[in-house]
């Protein structure tokens, strides 16, 4: 099995017959090639020192929002917060540590208080800095957000119920947000809920 982060998520192209051993040596290559262009270009003054570290954060990144045009302005908020000695408090680093590749395979919207309190390297609520690897494979656009991020003063993010997350600069904003997003899980709950209580619709009779 492959280092975590040792592979470029990509469309490729092989032919029959190929080795899966040659994919991956692919897929390695186009990561080293990719990772050197983009260390290259990146901005000065990130608290990543290292091309390894880069892709450790671009990981994180990545777990954390699907959308694709809130990467830099997430990468921002983590590099803010390591250039403050501030915790990442990163929730897929609770699971990656706890279960491994595993975690994104499982179907759960909510962490829960005894995955945070378990004893777990990678759990960024209880280390400081960087955890010592990977969580997933990153890729180009997280790795892109991480070396060139959003330059904002933001500190904090929470999900807004709609995919997407709301950003503040203060912990008092943040704490605002958040008791917004818990209302909106009550209510969706509550939804899921009135579904499950509702009868099934009666189905059609079968001819012969």
């Amino acid at each position: 099995v492959p280092e975590e982060g040792a592979l470029l998520p990509e469309t490729y192209t092989f032919t029959r017959g190929t080795s899966r051993q040659e994919l991956l040596d692919q897929m390695k290559k186009a990561q080293t090639k990719l990772l050197a262009e983009i260390w290259d270009r990146r901005a000065e003054g990130l608290p990543v020192k290292t091309p390894e570290e880069l892709v450790i954060l671009a990981s994180i990144v990545e777990k954390e929002t699907a959308k694709a045009d809130e990467r830099p302005r997430v990468a921002g908020v983590f590099v803010n917060r390591l250039n403050r000695n501030m915790r990442l408090e990163s929730d897929p680093t609770i699971l990656y540590g706890l279960y491994g590749g595993e975690a994104w395979l499982k179907d759960r919207s909510a962490i829960k208080q005894s995955e945070k309190a378990a004893d777990n390297k990678y759990n960024t609520y209880q280390i400081s800095g960087l955890p010592p690897g990977p969580i997933g494979n990153p890729g180009r656009a997280s790795m892109e957000a991480v070396a060139n991020p959003s330059r904002t003063k933001e500190l904090f993010f929470v999900a807004n119920g709609d995919g997407g997350h709301v950003f503040s600069e203060t912990y008092e904003q943040h704490q605002a947000n958040v008791v917004k997003w818990r209302k909106v899980e009550r209510e969706k709950r509550k939804r899921e809920q009135e579904a499950a209580e509702q009868p099934a619709a009666e189905q059609p009779a079968q001819s012969n």
